[in-house]
């Protein structure tokens, strides 16, 4: 009697093997969470923005010994309470006097950051004194890495807080 061998794999075991893959894939979308690494890269970015524009401010300072929202040192009717950088003109000059347009013209930052940190400048947020030659700069976190950092534990005026995950007006990511 002849033995017949066949080569290849029968219908079954075909299905139980693409059923396991499809599982595997599952399990591992799951895991990796694609929405929530979309909003980590976001959230390193604007932290990277928000270094950015700190150390630019703290330049400034080194270069005129005043803040930027107060290029002249006089006159300076108050210095920014969390104030967003993308709209708000943070100097006693005209509207185009901004903070970053000072920091702009000193060589601090590139004369496009504005333009390539449009986006981020929604959710920075600057706080500072010209009499204490101290300056906060703060964003508003989204993915669950960056608000369970440590350094989301603040308000938008850089003030140590409870963080509520619930509220995110609550958390922000801030550098002294």
């Amino acid at each position: 009697m002849k033995k017949i061998t066949s080569k290849g794999f029968t219908l079954i075991e075909l299905l139980i093997v693409i059923a396991l893959l499809g599982a595997l894939a599952v399990g591992l979308l799951a895991a990796l969470d694609p929405f929530e690494q979309l909003k980590k890269g976001t959230d390193t970015g604007i932290r990277n923005t928000v270094s950015e524009i700190h150390g630019a401010v703290i330049r400034y300072y080194a270069i005129k010994n005043n803040m930027p929202w107060c290029p002249t040192g006089v006159g300076c009717p108050a210095d920014p309470s969390g104030t967003d950088l993308s709209t708000a003109p943070i100097g006693p000059q005209a509207t185009a006097d901004t903070a970053l347009y000072n920091i702009v013209a000193t060589g601090e930052l590139k004369e496009d950051f504005s333009t390539l940190a449009s986006g981020a400048l929604t959710r920075v947020f600057v706080t500072g004194s010209q009499v204490n030659s101290s300056v906060t700069v703060c964003f508003r976190p989204t993915s669950k890495s960056f608000l369970a950092d440590p350094n989301s534990q603040f308000d938008k005026l850089g003030v140590i807080t409870v963080c509520d995950t619930a509220d995110l007006n609550t958390c922000f990511w801030c550098v002294k």
